[in-house]
């Protein structure tokens, strides 16, 4: 089975899913609608389409096309987390850096439901929220985990593996994978990197301090981000921009390479350099 998984809000009334959706089923395969951003018997969703929750499905399905941003694709990996099914985007976004089609290409997608393509493994990363010694969440990101303040400036140190790399004030701070550096990482100042590669980025947000710099750290390091006493100032995490908690002074963010990796459809229509080029430019 393919799961068909439209952002609604994008593919308004599903018109470029149900092409897909057509040109596979008259192919023989057998596909299933799985909206991001919507549940069955939203008013977004047009009533003639049944709809499925992907993360019900995924474990049945060899291929989900997921139409939309990249933030529709980060939400999909979340819904098919901890499976590794591939992932095929096709952008309806304003940049997607996540996407391997555009939407008159659609076509394609045949191609890569006869499995004619290249597996592409994305890097993940794990996170845990430490208080006191208590572990009160834990997350997966697969492009970034990011503690900012609430409008005010927030006290930030960041170690790997124990050894304090920097220490300052500022807006926060982004730790990213080679496929979140791209997002809110290079707006920051932080560097492009290939999205196959393995590392762990940390990028200072508006830091106060003439030195700051990004770090390009080798993914078996493990980071610790620790927050100052915040007194009335207040922050919250994020992961993945898909969930946010309120931070308090002296909790603790650990985070580390998952073992675990997203699968991305790539069917070689251009590759990572042409589509920095011609969405950066």
């Amino acid at each position: 089975m393919i799961a068909i998984c439209p952002n609604p809000f994008r593919d308004k009334g599903c018109e470029l899913s149900r092409r897909i959706a057509l040109l596979l089923n008259e192919h023989g395969y057998e596909t299933c609608y799985c909206p991001i951003f919507a549940d069955e018997g939203d008013t977004i969703l047009p009533p003639d389409l049944h709809f499925d929750q992907l993360k019900d499905l995924a474990p049945s399905c060899s291929l989900a096309v997921v139409i939309g941003g990249d933030g529709t694709i980060l939400h999909a990996a979340r819904e098919i987390h901890p499976l590794e099914v591939p992932m095929l985007g096709v952008n309806l976004g304003t940049k997607g850096f996540m996407a391997n089609l555009e939407p008159e290409e659609y076509e394609y997608v045949l191609r890569a439901a006869q499995g004619d393509y290249k597996l592409s493994r994305r890097m993940k990363l794990d996170v845990s929220l430490y208080r006191g010694e208590e572990e009160i969440l834990r997350d997966q990101a697969l492009n970034d985990v990011v503690m900012h303040g609430y409008g005010d400036c927030i006290k930030i140190t960041a170690l790997c593996n124990g050894n304090r790399i920097t220490a300052f004030s500022g807006d926060g701070i982004i730790l990213s994978t080679p496929t979140g550096s791209t997002g809110y990482s290079m707006s920051a100042g932080g560097p492009i990197v290939e999205p196959n590669a393995e590392a762990i980025i940390i990028s200072p947000i508006c830091a106060h301090m003439m030195s700051s710099r990004s770090f390009v750290l080798s993914p078996e390091n493990i980071i610790t981000v620790e927050m100052e006493k915040q007194h009335d100032r207040r922050a919250y995490l994020s992961v993945d921009g898909c969930s946010v908690t309120d931070l308090c002074g002296g909790d603790r963010i650990v985070v580390r390479r998952s073992e675990s990796y997203t699968h991305m459809a790539d069917l070689g229509l251009r590759n990572f350099y042409d589509i920095a080029f011609e969405k950066l430019r």
